[in-house]
């Protein structure tokens, strides 16, 4: 078992000073994952934690919407990044399996950041490994529903196909498919429930009945392209027709209120250099979506 160890890093998650972020008083621990090994079009994954975990220092800790500071009751650890090992993908998703699966036997909730989706499926096992009756909602663009691509069934754009090989599983933003994809999709398999990000505004009552029927303990996945690029053009393959910033909150809080979230991950940001704003948003998605699962959410965004 991969045991990260456990102590400072050189920048902790939102500039957190040790009292609200030692291992012994955080609820939530950050684990970097630069993994970019199989990604497409653009590069440049792997320097997406370090951006956010930057980013993140210049986050206001005040939360109009809870109306206090949310990450000071919660304390989030940040733990030394997660060098994946690169001889093979299937090494780098073991990596990452055993990282998480470390939080988790300690009994915080993980929040892992990518690096390309495949860190996903790391994570994904390492709850199946350590808990019972966890399913999964994935915010992404692309449906990553492929059995194998470019060689490797642990490729990005075969995530979401092994996580619902794991467990049951809605897709939410998705917009972007092959016809393999398609057909697939069109059989309606059991436990997969997708919402095409053109609907999800109109069909919230559907996307929380689909909710319901799923385990009361949920993994959040968050590939960043699953955003419009008009807000979030830092990714590596942007689609147009993206979900905007309140969408995505409305969606994490219906979640997070239903379901008891055990860990979450925020993957795919390929920095930009010289535009921070995208990298900056990431960090406030991040620190809101901690906040909705560690604390009460509130009934509505402010």
């Amino acid at each position: 078992m991969i045991k990260p160890p456990i102590f400072e890093s050189d920048v902790n998650f939102l500039g957190l000073p040790l009292e609200f972020s030692s291992w012994d008083q955080s609820k939530c621990v950050v684990l970097s994952a630069p993994l970019d090994m199989t990604t497409s079009f653009r590069k440049g994954t792997a320097e997406g934690p370090k951006a956010i975990i930057a980013a993140s220092t210049q986050v206001e800790l005040y939360d109009a919407e809870f109306g206090d500071e949310p990450a000071l009751d919660i304390g989030v650890h940040t733990l030394p990044s997660l060098e994946p090992q690169c001889v093979s993908m299937q090494a780098a998703v073991d990596r990452v399996r055993e990282g998480v699966g470390f939080i988790v036997e300690q009994g915080k909730i993980p929040m892992l950041l990518g690096g390309e989706h495949s860190v996903t499926i790391g994570a994904a096992q390492a709850f199946k490994d350590k808990m019972d009756k966890t399913c999964f909602v994935v915010i992404d663009a692309h449906a990553d529903l492929r059995d194998s691509y470019h060689g490797t069934p642990l490729s990005h754009a075969c995530a979401s196909r092994r996580l619902w090989e794991m467990a049951p599983m809605i897709q939410v933003g998705i917009r972007s498919y092959s016809a393999e994809e398609a057909q697939w999709m069109r059989e309606k398999p059991s436990g997969y429930t997708a919402f095409p990000a053109r609907t999800v505004t109109t069909r919230m009552q559907a996307f929380e009945e689909s909710l319901r029927i799923l385990p009361d303990q949920v993994y959040i996945s968050i590939d960043l392209d699953g955003l419009d690029p008009s807000i979030m053009p830092a990714v590596g393959t942007p689609e147009p027709g993206g979900l905007l910033w309140e969408e995505t909150l409305d969606v994490l809080r219906m979640v997070c209120r239903m379901k008891k979230v055990v860990g979450f991950d925020i993957v795919e940001l390929c920095p930009m250099p010289g535009w921070v704003a995208p990298d900056f948003l990431a960090a406030k998605l991040c620190y809101k979506l901690l906040s909705y699962a560690c604390s009460r959410v509130p009934s509505s965004g402010n």
